[in-house]
């Protein structure tokens, strides 16, 4: 007979596991030597337990399927809360393991006790401990099915000594995902459809939710004569080769997709939980589609809520709508994209000669997110780190192609761009991976360096070093503060790089950012390019409201009052060109 672990490993093999993520430590001496054993799966050490939570979250994201990180007891699997917590609002099928102490010193207080089974229950659909062996392998596979079928984190806790006790039920079971056709009754489908007929300017809303139904979607917003306005999460299902999309509307959006909702009479959402109450239109009827009913109407008030799947609901409800005869709402918002996006290609461009300008000026961050858009291939995988990257990759990163897009976009963590580019890479060995760093984001897991070279995993690191929590300090200035506790010592990250084992690259001058990032991509292995980017780039969302002119009035007085003067007068020469 073999282990409990082994067992697991064997029920992880069948089920199409090949890598694991982790930490290695004693108490997880059962699992690692079982591995071992088996050698089916590999192991992926990385230098941080919460890096393994986003690179097992990146990994599931791309690849669909279930993907395991472990963790040591106390400390060990603490780290992966973090990881766990954006994998499980992202809903992405991972199984975290989750060692614990001997069973017999639980509750009194022993060295590295806690309780995992508490402390993950907020960022999981299952969470449970193994007291017992004839607990397994019925407990393992309650676990694996329901981060299967929830789309989010499972977490066995497991002490060390029940790893390694013998298993007394050996079977391996292999998880099929069960499918189900949801569609809304027939009804509530005749109410959306009298709704949307009615609609003289009706706005569809798209977002991850919409997944697999870009055609449904594309002949639906012809049959409403519809633009789309995507978000975030939706960029890389809905973006491309679509010709109703306006963009993205919010805090990471630009004025087109803001418009298209502003002018609707009726806004369809589907798959969306679009969370920025104050960018939903005033006085619109809304009809949002779910396939979680709880999530109905939490943002808006809904004049109809829709339990289905999006592209069964789309199916089921085109029959019932006659073609739209004006499309002039369609025109004039495809139109105002297009001249939307002429005004952000203007500024993604490279200084300037004359009063926007000035000798050694930082690289405008549009310019390099442009040019990153111009030079990766077709499918890249891009994962900006939460801050300003976001605003650049939702405004200038295309999704063409076979590209995807991801990163914390709900749970909005620090960091997460070079390990979940880890789990991206080692899943799709054969892609262009390229994240978006920021400074601070990339020193804060910058162990994670040595990870990419011990794995010699070919990541292209494009850094945003504006020696500063940018994102931050555009909050502080439109809550009318002077920045403060923001400012970040940096090194020289393309030396960092060399000492790592990793190309770098330094660039301070827009004329030799082309031609570092061209020579970086195309390097046989991982490559970091450091870029200096202008601090006083300001990420302008569409719509400014009165409070926020108020807060950069009082930062502008605060801010010379404070003997800082010089420093809006920097901010005023960068960001005119946004204005005229």
């Amino acid at each position: 007979m073999g282990t409990i672990a082994d067992n697991v490993i064997a029920t992880l093999r069948a089920n199409g596991v090949t890598r694991a993520y982790g930490v290695p430590g004693d108490s997880l001496n059962g699992f690692t030597e079982a591995m071992r054993r088996d050698g089916s799966i590999t192991w992926r050490l990385v230098r941080h337990e919460e890096s393994a939570a986003f690179a097992a979250a990146a990994d599931a994201e791309l690849t669909g399927e279930l993907a395991v990180v472990l963790g040591s007891c106390g400390p060990g699997n603490l780290h992966l809360i973090n990881g766990l917590f954006d994998a499980q609002r992202s809903r992405v099928p991972v199984l975290a393991i989750a060692a614990q102490i001997p069973s017999a010193e639980i509750g009194s207080g022993y060295f590295q006790e806690t309780h995992p089974q508490n402390l993950f229950q907020e960022c999981s659909v299952y969470c449970e401990m193994v007291s017992d062996p004839t607990q397994m392998p019925r407990m393992l596979q309650t676990a694996m099915r329901a981060a299967i079928q929830e789309r989010g984190v499972a977490v066995l806790v497991v002490p060390g000594e029940v790893a390694q006790a013998e298993a007394v039920d050996e079977r391996v079971t292999v998880i099929e995902r069960g499918r189900a056709r949801v569609v809304p009754a027939a009804d509530q489908l005749d109410r959306a459809a009298q709704l949307l007929g009615a609609s003289k300017r009706t706005t569809l809303l798209v977002g991850a939710g919409a997944a697999g139904a870009k055609d449904d979607v594309l002949a639906l917003a012809d049959r409403l004569a519809a633009p789309v306005v995507h978000t975030l999460r939706s960029k890389q299902e809905i973006e491309g080769d679509n010709p109703f999309d306006v963009g993205l509307t919010g805090l990471l959006g630009f004025a087109s997709g803001y418009r298209a909702m502003e002018e609707a009479d009726t806004v369809l959402m589907l798959g969306t939980d679009f969370p920025y109450r104050q960018f939903y239109p005033q006085g619109a009827t809304f009809i949002q589609v779910d396939l979680r009913g709880e999530h109905l109407g939490r943002r808006v008030p809904l004049d109809l809520g829709l339990v289905g799947d999006v592209g069964d609901t789309i199916r089921a409800l085109l029959p019932l709508l006659q073609p739209a005869s004006d499309r002039k709402h369609l025109e004039d918002a495809v139109k105002h994209y297009g001249k939307t996006r002429d005004k952000l290609d203007e500024l993604a461009q490279p200084p300037k000669k004359g009063i926007f300008a000035k000798k050694g000026q930082p690289i405008h961050p549009q310019y390099l997110a442009r040019l990153v858009d111009e030079i990766a291939s077709d499918d890249a995988v891009f994962i900006p780190d939460v801050g300003s990257p976001v605003v650049y990759a939702a405004r200038y990163l295309e999704c063409r192609g076979d590209r995807r897009l991801i990163g914390s976009f709900i749970h909005g963590s620090m960091a997460n761009a070079l390990p979940q580019a880890i789990g991206a890479q080692l899943a799709h060995p054969g892609r262009q991976v390229v994240t978006l760093s920021g400074d601070g984001g990339l020193a804060m897991l910058m162990g994670e360096l040595l990870t990419v070279r011990q794995h010699d995993l070919p990541i292209k690191i494009v850094v945003l070093n504006n020696s500063s929590l940018n994102f931050v300090e555009l909050e502080m200035k439109a809550a009318g503060l002077p920045g403060f506790g923001t400012d970040l010592h940096n090194p020289d990250f393309s030396q960092v790089a060399e000492a790592c084992g990793i190309k770098g690259f330094r660039v301070t001058e827009s004329a030799d950012l082309e031609g570092s990032l061209r020579e970086a991509f195309a390097h046989d292995g991982p490559a970091l390019v450091d870029v200096v980017t202008e601090r006083q780039e300001m990420t302008i969302p569409p719509a400014i409201s009165a409070e926020q002119v108020k807060g950069f009035t009082l930062y502008a007085l605060r801010t010379v009052m404070s003997g800082r003067g010089d420093e809006l007068l920097d901010l005023s020469r960068v960001n005119l060109r946004q204005i005229f």
